[in-house]
Parts: C-alpha cells; sequence; structure tokens
C-alpha cells in the first residue's frame, strides 16, 4: 500500500493515524536536548515544517 504525501499537514497526530510520509527527526529531538536553552529559536523559510515540528516536540513530551 502505497502512502499519501502530506500537503498542508501541520499536526504530528494525523500523520500517524492517517499514514502519511514522514522523515524521521529523532535526531533533531536529540540535539535540541542536547543543546538546550532558555529560548530556543527555530528559523526556517516558509512551508519547511516548523510547525510540524513543534506538534512533534509537543506529541514527544
Amino acid at each position: 500500500m502505497r502512502k499519501k504525501l502530506p500537503i498542508g499537514i501541520e499536526n504530528f497526530e494525523e500523520f500517524l493515524s492517517e499514514n502519511f510520509y514522514y522523515v524521521d527527526k529523532t535526531l533533531f529531538i536529540k540535539e535540541l536536548l542536547q543543546n538546550w536553552g532558555k529560548v530556543n529559536q527555530f528559523t526556517r523559510p516558509r512551508r519547511f515544517g516548523k510547525s510540524l515540528n513543534m506538534s512533534m516536540l509537543k506529541c514527544f513530551f
């Protein structure tokens, strides 16, 4: 069965329940925990998954 492409999806739980393609970013969580600060700023161009990363972190913690 082919997985769907996640166009416009920003909710991590929806990725898990709807069987979308997803790039594993667990190393991102590891890096964030090792190099944490009081404030972390995530800068990326539009459509680079900032909201999805925040949703993934919310689900993880």
